[in-house]
């Protein structure tokens, strides 16, 4: 059950730290642009838009959906651990 939830953990980080970096590539000029820019894209886009809806920026400029869907992401983290030490 360790190996699990270890694994969990570790897909829930290595995600985290995508969010992270796509985050900081936009406060570069044109990184977003960059093959790692259109990369991280790909895979962080679908997840931050599902917070974009609901959490619109602050003054037009200060996005806090990032900041939202980590919290969320480890709370999702921490749910499925709890449920699959509960069904084992």
């Amino acid at each position: 059950m360790e190996q699990i939830s270890g694994v969990i953990m570790y897909l829930q980080n290595i995600y985290t730290f995508m969010i992270i970096g796509y985050v900081l590539l936009s406060w570069l000029p044109n990184a977003r642009e960059s093959f790692i820019g259109v990369f991280l894209g790909k895979l962080v886009e679908p997840y931050l838009g599902i917070f974009r809806r609901f959490i619109p920026p602050i003054g037009g400029m200060l996005d806090l959906s990032p900041i939202i869907a980590v919290f969320a992401l480890r709370f999702i983290a921490y749910g499925l651990i709890a449920v699959i030490d509960f069904i084992i």
